[in-house]
């Protein structure tokens, strides 16, 4: 009777043993094939890469933009402090219309690409628009939005923007002008 007890107990040693190695293989493996970006975008590193469209169809890489100044910015039509921003950013584009050394760029945040198409159009928004296919919000490790990420000419990101910002400010501006000249 007791060697029976103690076989029983054993092979539930083994089973459990068994199941949970498989179990930590699993995890390992699982976590080795999934996105794991090293490190999320960070002030003074390289700006993560991402390529994706944008509302028109037409394909964007940061590689791309490579020699120009990027603001890349996280929104949506629900946010309130993302619809407070967009007029001042739409002032920045009106007034750098024809500079080929700064670009904005937006990336659409959990919204529907029709509904924040709308918004623009009604509130007469003309900026390129992407469509998040390519986790970038995962990717830069935005906390929020409105976030905007200031990337330099060589891919460097150089200011972290977490919230609504006056983007046409004369401050703003200058900072722009100087990343652009450097």
């Amino acid at each position: 009777m007791f060697q029976s007890i103690d076989a029983a107990v054993k092979s539930k040693g083994v089973i459990l043993a068994v199941v949970l190695i498989a179990g930590f293989l699993g995890v390992f493996f699982l976590s080795k094939n999934l996105e794991h970006p090293a490190t999320k975008a960070s002030v003074g590193l390289d700006a993560p890469p991402f390529q994706v469209k944008d509302t028109d169809g037409r394909s964007w890489s940061l590689a791309d933009l490579r020699g120009k100044v990027v603001l890349l910015n996280l929104w949506a039509s629900w946010c309130d402090t993302c619809k407070e921003e967009l007029p001042s950013i739409q002032n920045l584009i009106n007034t750098e219309k024809g500079n080929d050394k700064l670009i904005f760029i937006s990336v659409l945040y959990k919204d529907d690409p029709l509904k924040a198409l709308s918004y623009m159009k009604e509130h007469g928004f003309a900026f390129p628009v992407l469509i998040d296919t390519a986790n970038i919000a995962g990717v830069y490790g935005i906390t929020g939005v409105p976030e905007t990420f200031v990337i330099d000419k060589r891919g460097i990101v150089k200011q972290r923007v977490v919230g609504p910002l006056q983007w046409d400010s004369s401050d703003v501006k200058a900072v722009l002008t100087r990343l652009e000249n450097e």
